[in-house]
């Protein structure tokens, strides 16, 4: 791997990102599959403590394999060659094969990120031990940024194995594996959880409301498993600001009401992987903009 990308770095870069498209086109039944997954057993779950039948919607079997895909107007099973990640969509004209139903744009997004997510990681870490676990962390922020944004809700089936993982590989840490060692990672991710956790603690004191869901501290602990708690603090700002920016667009344009919710996920899992491609650019940026450097 480490020759072909000294020797053919197009074909690599190609490579990875079509390898990329593939992940994306399993990345959107996961953005789409696992809320209902989960919700589904939510409800059968409540439904056995209360000693009550499970609902007929509850007992289909739903998982990221069975149903086959099907378009959502007219229910049609998507064939093989209409299922192509990103090619098939432009092919089509982004419209179902079968009844000219519009697709929604979701798919193509979603594979076209995590193709340019994937050649941006090879290209940042090149054919090192560490770059297939940027990979995974890239194409899994992606995945909670787009389930945060669709449904407010980032689930432990993927934020709890991230922070593992990340602690994990923390271990190899002298191989290669990681970015730093097992005692940053474990500071990390306690300081990540615990300062979002306090955050939360303080706005419900000062106000009786909850200002965001225990999904983000998860997140955050996961980045500082991953990153180390001296990346925290830029992760930090980059997400407040984005958030904040953003909702303020959307409440001047008169599509986000003021007082309603806003996933706080998305930002948090960009601001991550910006500071995972581009921390070090980044923050050298900032302090030669703020005259401390």
């Amino acid at each position: 791997m480490t020759e072909l990308f000294i020797q053919q770095p197009w074909l690599a870069y190609g490579a990875v990102g079509l390898f990329g498209l593939i992940v994306g086109s399993f990345l959107n039944v996961v953005i789409l599959r696992l809320p209902v997954m989960m919700e589904a057993q939510w409800r059968a779950s409540a439904a056995e403590i209360l000693g009550q039948p499970a609902t007929q919607a509850d007992t289909v079997r739903v998982n990221l394999s069975q149903p086959r895909s099907r378009c959502v107007h007219c229910h049609t099973p998507i064939r093989i060659r209409d299922n192509i990640p990103l090619f098939s969509y432009l092919l089509l004209g982004g419209r179902c094969a079968h009844c000219r139903g519009r697709i929604s744009p979701q798919y193509p997004a979603v594979e076209m990120a995590s193709c340019m997510m994937a050649v941006l990681v090879a290209w940042r870490f090149g054919a090192s031990p560490f770059m297939p676990a940027a990979l995974v962390l890239s194409w899994m922020l992606l995945a909670l940024a787009m389930i945060d944004w669709r449904t407010q809700f980032l689930p432990d089936a993927l934020t709890l194995p991230l922070i593992w993982l990340g602690l994990l590989l923390s271990l190899g840490h002298g191989m290669g594996l990681a970015r730093i060692d097992p005692a940053t990672a474990i500071v990390g991710a306690t300081a990540g959880y615990l300062v979002l956790w306090g955050v939360f603690q303080l706005f419900l004191l000062l106000t009786g409301k909850e200002g965001m869901g225990y999904g983000d501290f998860k997140l955050l602990a996961a980045l500082g498993a991953w990153l180390g708690w001296q990346a925290l603090p830029m992760i930090l700002l980059m997400a407040s600001l984005g958030g904040a920016l953003f909702g303020g667009v959307l409440m001047a344009l008169g599509l986000l009401e003021r007082g309603k919710p806003m996933p706080f996920g998305p930002w948090l899992a960009l601001a991550g992987w910006l500071t995972l491609i581009a921390g070090d650019t980044i923050l050298s940026a900032y302090l030669s903009i703020s005259g401390l450097r």
